[in-house]
């Protein structure tokens, strides 16, 4: 962990619950105060999970400050601020900052496609506007870019950029990427397949879409881990391979809707151009919930 840390083991990039009408703020309150109250290490808001890209400004702002307001102080709050619009990003940021946010994530600019030196200006831009501390987000399946490890190293001198969510899949780009920052960035795993390995080569956690539906198990698996307790962490990440895999089997957070949805805690709605999860892959979905005892 790096003097500035922001959180140690699970952070849940919680979903938005939305409606017809908007944003469902009674389920949102009910989803943010069971995943404190199941022990999840920090929560992130308004990130890919939460539907971010299609929230209004209003909305996004609005999302923040309610959810911010309902942890109450609990647990280090997390704001997905990242857009390809830098100067939105910028906006976002500091609006965060002074709601009071911990931490701020930002996801590389997408469809802009921008170099590794365009990628070292903006988050640079961002970063020097914020007064908390800043996760960049790598995701270049989503993207088209990738952070290269050399561009994180000249990233982590900046004192506002704290940590990395890593999520190309390319273990050994993220060892050579430890290799280079290790020592000054916190780096968080973003897929959860890939939980335990990351722990190995470093991680300080994860920032993860199966802790929407398991907060308590997710952060176990990590703090068995860091407990020295590795077979323990180990048994988990393999047994929750399964269920891991049906929530990425359509783009998320399709399935993570889903799978709320039938834990109660939201609607089954997601706004277009994601649509419903497909019947076949719900049905497979239920089944390994229900194998979890998350569903009757």
């Amino acid at each position: 962990m790096t003097n500035n840390s922001i959180f140690k083991g699970a952070a849940t990039a919680l979903v938005t619950p939305l409606n017809e009408n908007g944003i469902d703020y009674d389920s949102f309150g009910k989803l943010i105060n069971w995943q404190i109250e199941s022990g999840i290490d920090a929560l992130v808001i308004c990130g890919t999970s939460g539907e971010g890209s299609t929230l209004s400004d209003e909305e996004h702002k609005q999302a923040l400050e309610f959810a911010y307001k309902t942890a109450n102080g609990r647990i280090p709050m997390i704001a997905g601020t990242g857009s390809n619009d830098t100067a939105y990003a910028i906006e976002l940021t500091k609006f965060a900052c002074d709601v009071g946010y911990d931490g701020m994530l930002l996801v590389t600019p997408y469809y802009n496609k921008a170099t590794q030196n365009g990628l070292i200006k903006t988050f640079t831009a961002i970063a020097d506007e914020s007064t908390k501390p800043c996760i960049l987000y790598n995701v270049p399946s989503r993207t088209g870019v990738n952070i290269e490890p050399a561009t994180y190293g000249v990233l982590a001198d900046h004192p506002m950029i704290q940590g990395i969510k890593e999520a190309n899949g390319n273990i050994s780009k993220i060892v050579e990427t430890m290799a280079i920052v290790g020592d000054r960035l916190d780096l968080y795993s973003g897929n959860d397949d890939q939980v335990v390995p990351l722990l190995s080569v470093g991680g300080s956690g994860v920032i993860s879409v199966l802790s929407n539906l398991m907060p308590r198990e997710t952060s176990l698996m990590c703090h068995k881990f860091f407990d020295g307790d590795i077979e323990g962490a180990l048994k988990m990440q393999l047994d929750y391979l399964p269920l891991i895999n049906a929530l990425f089997c359509e783009v998320n957070p399709i399935p993570a809707k889903a799978a709320m949805a039938a834990m109660g805690y939201c609607e089954n709605y997601v706004r277009l151009p994601l649509t419903v999860m497909e019947e076949a892959h719900q049905e497979k979905l239920l089944a390994l919930m229900r194998e979890q005892g998350l569903i009757s």
